[in-house]
This record gives structure tokens, C-alpha cells and sequence, in this order.
């Protein structure tokens, strides 16, 4: 009787484990991702706008710096309670670097490929971090515990969401993923912009270095076929990237549209010349794409079919990304340009205002409230300007100590902390003076 008693309750044991292990599992993923609290991509949002909802404050102070012990070269990401993310390089292979807002303590610091560096952060409601390296994409929490991790050909130079809650990414060499943010299973077929190989006409055929052709990515260059985070709109599936296709003259924007389990192509115009280094981004209506190409030009384009609305000629070639606001002020960035706001006319583009004497060397990006944030070279160093964007004046300047030649991009906190990071390894964090 003991037995069948003991067997019993093995039973009942056994039934009610089922049911909490079945109770575990869900088809609903309800973690928010895209435009939520914090600094989620690298340019803020999915059409990369470079605009925060969080209200800006006129008066800024140096809240800490640390250095990374190792070069920067993409925006660092703020999760939606303020942790930090950042991907390096350093001689222990500190890859993936979490930082905390309040004080700068390291959370966790990952190893990775090497040319992880290469690759921006994405962060989810949930904390969780997506980022790449050599041949794959990783996923982590927000303790630096891996999740998952799917190989790729080449290294996620683009990682975006998608409109579905998924993970979009592009590799250098133009291989495009949709991925699972749970598992990281791949939920629609891999395309590859540049083709697939022949492997019948050319047997002898090896897959290239992962991170080949990276070193032309930060200008744009002919050898890095894609080299800008692609911009997103998220109710439509579309989205926009930069292609530079082997021996093409010049480099195409190209709109791709994932939708239907599928992705395809909707239409590319070559006409980015001498290559692009700003990634595109998005209007608030999804109408117009706006993109930079190495002549000094800032384009507006047609996302219906890739007509060009407007070419505004620049006095430097534009870089890294493209702020605009809702109300449609557009405010480039470069290293070798000045501070200048646009704005949209439909077939034209009107300079709403100019600031020569602001020599750029970071990514101008706008908050709630028309106060806008970047980095400038002032003197020998660098100095954090607050300024209207209204009217370009500016409303605070903050020294960076020590800081030296340029910073990656500027990401706002959802306390309207201002963290920016230079290129030679150092993060710089300020918070509103009250």
C-alpha cells in the first residue's frame, strides 16, 4: 500500500509539473521593442530619426567619465532603466561592455569576435541586448548571460527591429536576416543582396574573411558593399540601405519590404556618389527617405519609388546619421561640417538656420521640448553643446576633459541623461542641472 501510495503521489507530482512547464510557454511576445524609454538603437529609433520624446533641459553637467580600455565606434545604446551598451576592443577582449547610468560601474563585460566593434546594439523593454561580431549575431540579457547566437556570412553592420517585434539585420557583405528575438531561428529565408554564389562554376570558391572590407565602412567606401544602419518603417515592412554593388561606379539606395514571410526588393537607384557613410533615415510619415553620399550631398528621396525630390549640396561630405524631427527640421552630421538645420519643402530644401562656428564632431540629435545635443570641437578639445533648435543658439557648452578627436553619436537617457563616446575609447555622461 505504500507503494502504490508513494507511485500515487509520483503521479500527481508528475501531472502538476506538466502543467507549470506547459504554464511557461507562450506564442505572445509582449517586450517592448523600438522607440521605448532610453536610447534603444543606435540612431534612437527604427527610421533612424535621431529624436527622443523625453524633454531636454537648457542647463547640462558632467555627471562621470570612464574609459573603455579600448576604441569606440558606434553610439552607445541605453536600455529603458538606464544600462548602458557599447561594443570595443581590447587586448582581454572586452567585446561587450555594460555600463551603469547613475555611476558608470561595469554591469558585465562579454567576449566576442574581435570585429564586434563593428557592429551597433540594439536593446529590447526587457533589457535584453542584440549586437554582432565575426559571422554571427549574439543575444544576451541584461545580467551579460548569453541567449542565443546565429551564424551569419560576414558581420551585422545593420540591427534594427521590425514592425513585428523581430530582429532585422545586414552584414557588410549584404547578407539580410530576420531573426527570432527569443531563439534567434531564422523567421523568413536569408537574402543575400550581392547574390548567392555558383559553387558549380567555380568549385574551388571559399567564404570570405568575415570582417572583409569593414575598413572602407566608416567612409563608404567601394569594398564595404553595406556600411550604414538601415532605416526601418515599421507599419509598411520597408526598409532602406545603402548598396554599393562590386565594380558599380556608384553606390544605389536600396528599399527592401519584408512582409508575407518573405523578403524582396522594391526598387534601388544608383546615385550616391562616391559611396555613402550616413545611414538613411526616415520622415515621420514614412513618405520621404533622406541619405548622404560622399559628393557633399544630402538627398531627399521617394520611398514610393525611389524618385529624388531634392539634392541640397553640402560644404562637407555628411557622416554617421541624419536627425529629424517630427516637424520635419533635418539636421545632418559629419565630422568635417558645421551645425545647420534644414527643412523640407517638397520639392526643395530651406536652411532654417546655421551655426559655421560650430565645428562638428559628433551626431546632432534632437529632444522634446526644440532643445537639441552634440559634440563640438572647441579649442584643443571637445565640448557637449545644448542648443535651440529653433534657432541654432546655443544654450549651454560643456567641456569633455581630455577628450580628443570625435565621438561616435549621441544618445539621450530616459532621464535626460546625455551620453556620448569618443572614437579613442572614453564615455562621457551628463544629467540636467536642476
Amino acid at each position: 500500500m505504500r507503494t502504490r501510495s508513494r507511485m500515487h503521489a509520483m503521479a500527481v507530482l508528475a501531472a502538476i509539473g506538466a502543467v507549470t512547464v506547459a504554464g511557461c510557454g507562450t506564442d505572445i511576445d509582449d517586450i517592448e521593442v523600438g522607440t521605448g524609454a532610453g536610447w534603444p538603437a543606435a540612431h534612437h529609433d527604427g527610421r533612424n530619426a535621431g529624436v527622443t520624446s523625453v524633454a531636454g533641459a537648457r542647463k547640462m553637467a558632467l555627471s562621470w567619465t570612464r574609459p573603455v580600455g579600448g576604441p569606440i565606434q558606434e553610439p552607445v545604446a541605453i536600455g529603458p532603466k538606464g544600462q548602458m551598451f557599447l561594443t570595443t576592443r581590447t587586448p582581454n577582449n572586452c567585446a561587450l561592455l555594460s555600463l551603469q547610468m547613475p555611476t558608470g560601474r561595469k554591469r558585465f563585460c562579454n567576449q566576442l569576435g574581435p570585429n564586434a566593434i563593428s557592429s551597433p546594439s540594439v536593446v529590447d523593454g526587457a533589457a535584453n541586448v542584440y549586437t554582432g561580431d565575426d559571422g554571427a549575431v549574439n543575444s544576451l540579457n541584461y545580467l551579460g548571460q548569453p541567449r542565443w547566437r546565429t551564424p551569419v556570412s560576414g558581420v551585422p553592420v545593420s540591427v534594427q527591429f521590425t514592425g513585428d517585434g523581430h530582429l532585422l539585420t545586414v552584414t557588410q557583405s549584404g547578407q539580410v536576416d530576420v531573426l527570432s528575438r527569443q531563439t534567434g531561428a531564422r523567421v523568413v529565408s536569408t537574402v543575400q543582396l550581392l547574390g548567392e554564389p555558383d559553387f558549380l562554376a567555380h568549385p574551388g570558391l571559399t567564404r570570405p574573411a568575415s570582417g572583409q572590407g569593414l575598413e572602407d565602412c566608416a567612409t563608404g567606401g567601394p569594398y564595404c558593399s553595406v556600411a550604414n544602419i538601415s532605416a526601418v518603417d515599421a507599419g509598411s515592412g520597408r526598409f532602406y540601405l545603402t548598396l554599393w554593388k562590386p565594380g558599380s561606379p556608384t553606390a544605389a539606395l536600396v528599399a527592401m519590404r519584408y512582409h508575407d514571410n518573405k523578403i524582396q526588393r522594391e526598387w534601388s537607384a544608383e546615385m550616391l556618389s562616391g559611396g555613402s557613410a550616413t545611414s538613411p533615415t526616415l520622415s515621420a510619415d514614412g513618405k520621404t527617405v533622406y541619405v548622404g553620399d560622399n559628393s557633399n550631398r544630402l538627398l531627399a528621396v521617394d520611398t514610393a519609388d525611389g524618385r529624388t525630390k531634392w539634392v541640397h549640396n553640402l560644404e562637407w561630405a555628411p557622416r554617421y546619421g541624419i536627425s529629424v524631427s517630427d516637424e520635419g527640421v533635418i539636421i545632418p552630421a559629419g565630422d568635417n561640417g558645421y551645425l545647420v538645420a534644414l527643412r523640407d519643402k517638397g520639392e526643395t530644401a530651406e536652411i532654417v538656420w546655421e551655426r559655421k562656428d560650430l565645428v562638428l564632431r559628433g551626431t546632432p540629435v534632437q529632444t522634446a521640448g526644440g532643445i537639441g545635443y552634440t559634440t563640438a570641437a572647441i579649442g584643443d578639445g571637445l565640448n557637449l553643446i545644448t542648443f535651440d533648435t529653433t534657432t541654432g543658439a546655443t544654450e549651454d557648452s560643456d567641456p569633455l576633459p581630455g577628450a580628443k578627436g570625435s565621438t561616435t553619436g549621441t544618445s539621450v537617457g530616459a532621464e535626460g541623461e546625455v551620453v556620448v563616446a569618443t572614437r579613442i575609447g572614453e564615455v562621457f555622461t551628463f544629467e540636467p542641472e536642476h
